[in-house]
């Protein structure tokens, strides 16, 4: 798979009941769910499986998320939730996400993922997230 798939990524899915509150919309924590999920499918997309990192002795673990809620989404409405690396250092990526109804912004976001060991300790990215680093510009 092309290493651009780390970098970028449209993620497509239908809203299901149990990810809504009693209104039928989908309840705020439920993003950060998407978020997560979207964030390993692009991993996958890119050609590296979040399992294999673990295995290799590395986690990704979320340190900073902003969400900025902007409209509803409800049951059975069927979303686009692009995301994008939007920095690279030797521990850390940065992310930015969208989401939304056809032209429609529901929900944008911003998170912080540091590379950690199985005891929490900062470990490096692995090479092939580094090389992405000068695509960004960094």
């Amino acid at each position: 798979m092309p290493h651009d798939s780390l970098l970028r990524y449209s993620h497509e899915f239908r809203v299901a009941y149990h990810q809504t509150d009693g209104q039928r919309r989908v309840h705020h924590s439920n993003y950060l769910n998407f978020f997560e999920e979207a964030r390993v499918e692009m991993l996958r997309a890119g050609g590296v499986r979040y399992k294999d990192l673990e295995d290799s002795g590395r986690l990704l673990v979320v340190t900073e998320m902003n969400v900025q809620y902007h409209a509803a989404a409800e049951f059975d409405d069927y979303l686009r939730l692009d995301v994008a690396v939007t920095e690279i250092r030797k521990v850390r990526l940065r992310h930015r996400y969208q989401v939304f109804r056809d032209q429609t912004l529901i929900t944008s976001a911003d998170s912080t993922i540091a590379c950690v060991d199985a005891e929490g300790r900062p470990k490096k990215l692995p090479a092939k997230f580094l090389e992405l680093a000068t695509q960004l510009g960094q």
